[in-house]
């Protein structure tokens, strides 16, 4: 829910909580990351990639955990992304070239749609549902009148 109330205070322009509520979002997915590997996969690669499999089989019909490379390149993006933003302070990285903030919220959907509506338990699934509504009625809040 972090990520929703950071895009949408970036499209109301609050920037600074939008930096804020994004790093807080990044270090409870990290928190979340370490928790299911110490617990959940204890610290084994080969673990992780065995139960992403069992998913992908059972959602997809697919054997196969390369999905678990999409989660430490999400890992990787978010991390870097949070530090940038307060690397670079607020007004570059809201003028960073437009192509690099759409293919990293374009990569940022693509997880959160497959981690919380496409694997997620049937809460997640109204949760990720309600979410995407609410971005979708701020990004309409910002279309001009006709």
């Amino acid at each position: 829910m972090l990520y929703v109330l950071s895009l949408a205070l970036w499209m109301k322009r609050r920037d600074a909580g939008a930096r804020l509520a994004w790093t807080a979002g990044c270090a409870l997915y990290l928190a979340h990351v370490a928790a299911a590997f110490a617990l959940r996969h204890h610290w084994s690669h080969a673990a992780a990639y065995q139960e992403t499999a069992r998913q992908t089989r059972e959602v997809f019909g697919i054997d196969s955990g390369a999905g678990i490379y999409f989660n430490y390149a999400f890992t990787i993006l978010w991390i870097a992304d949070a530090l940038w933003w307060w690397l670079a302070g607020l007004d570059r990285y809201r003028t960073r070239p437009r192509r690099v903030t759409v293919a990293v919220h374009l990569f940022f959907a693509f997880m959160f749609f497959n981690g919380a509506i496409v694997f997620g338990s049937p809460f997640m699934r109204w949760l990720g549902t309600a979410a995407i509504l609410i971005l979708l009625v701020v990004a309409a809040s910002r279309l001009p009148p006709k």
